[in-house]
């Protein structure tokens, strides 16, 4: 048995205690640094976690040969300078989605993990999840018959000014935040970016946006419409209509936290045509995640279960046209 994976986590973020709390379990992972620009901080964080060490800065944590990889849980718009510092440092990153700012960050990152020759992955828990992998099964199998129509949504009420989520410097927003969840996994069905998008949005005080709608055409004639929103009661849910049947799934990161990982299906065309429920095991998404970038780390990128480069830079891309299209830009080609 090799000794496991050593993480180092960048920042005392709220999401980098559920990371830390769900990996813990693993004998293939193991945070075992924690750095922060506050040294205190750090500290408080490792003794509630259980972490071995606390460094008062992020240098210090990628300088650190007893580190082997890095999970990047920092405010959007630091992802992209501090992932590519990672990589450069010669660890391995597992980045919080999105994975940057704009398809130009993802671009650059992705070459600093070329150049160094360092494993580079954007983290969606949910991926990871029996019910993702059994959707996909069950759509290539043609279960549904040829994919026409996608919906898929996600909303949760973050009202508080000063939250992260709402600083519009730290790169904020309904769409980036909770947004990219709809939106790979609409990439990760069609197998493809869109050609066009078109999207409205409201906004927040603080200047970022709080609601979105997006419509994305595909080639092919897939239509997708997703939907983020910071104002509303908690839902996260997808339906795929096809061409022979229905997939309705809540593509949940930690199942049963959230609810049951509820994935029916309906064979037939018809209203009367039974609704069958497919039984998928639950899972904490963190470590299912965390267990999988170990896998690819030590036997290559095949063994990933989640968003590979090439899907990580088309919702980049996707992300830039539908932000432009809802500060008013209209229908908007994507790349």
């Amino acid at each position: 048995m090799s000794k496991p994976l050593r993480i180092g986590v960048l920042g005392a973020a709220n999401i980098a205690r559920s990371f830390t709390s769900g990996v813990r379990p693993s004998s293939r992972v193991e945070v075992t640094a924690v750095a922060s620009r506050d040294l205190a901080k750090a500290q408080a964080f490792a003794a509630e976690c259980g972490i071995a060490r606390a460094l008062g800065s992020y240098e210090s944590l990628l300088a650190d040969p007893a580190i082997d990889a890095i999970y990047n849980p920092l405010p959007n718009s630091l992802h992209a300078e501090w992932s590519i510092k990672a990589l450069e440092a010669g660890k391995h990153v597992l980045c919080e989605k999105p994975l940057a700012m704009s398809a130009d960050e993802v671009r650059a990152m992705v070459a600093a993990a070329h150049r160094t020759g360092r494993l580079l992955v954007e983290a969606y828990p949910y991926r990871a999840q029996a019910q993702t992998r059994r959707m996909q099964e069950l759509i290539e199998a043609g279960a549904i018959g040829q994919v026409e129509i996608i919906r898929a949504s996600f909303g949760v009420t973050f009202a508080n000014p000063a939250n992260i989520r709402l600083k519009p410097e730290l790169g904020g927003g309904s769409i980036y935040d909770i947004g990219s969840y709809p939106l790979s996994l609409v990439r990760l069905i069609t197998g493809t970016r869109a050609t066009h998008v078109s999207a409205v949005a409201t906004w927040t005080e603080t200047g970022v946006d709080r609601s979105v709608l997006a419509s994305l055409e595909f080639p092919g004639g897939v239509l997708a419409q997703i939907s983020s929103s910071f104002a509303t009661s908690y839902h996260r849910q997808a339906l795929i209509a096809g061409s022979a049947g229905i997939l309705e799934t809540t593509y949940l990161n930690h199942p049963p936290v959230g609810g049951a990982p509820v994935l029916t299906l309906r064979r037939g065309i018809l209203v009367s045509d039974p609704v069958e429920t497919v039984p998928v095991a639950p899972g904490n998404g963190f470590l299912l995640e965390a267990e999988s970038f170990e896998a690819a780390v030590r036997g290559g990128p095949g063994q990933w279960t989640g968003a590979t480069q090439d899907e990580s830079l088309d919702i980049a891309m996707m992300l830039d046209a539908i932000l432009l299209s809802m500060r008013g830009g209209g229908r908007v080609a994507v790349g």
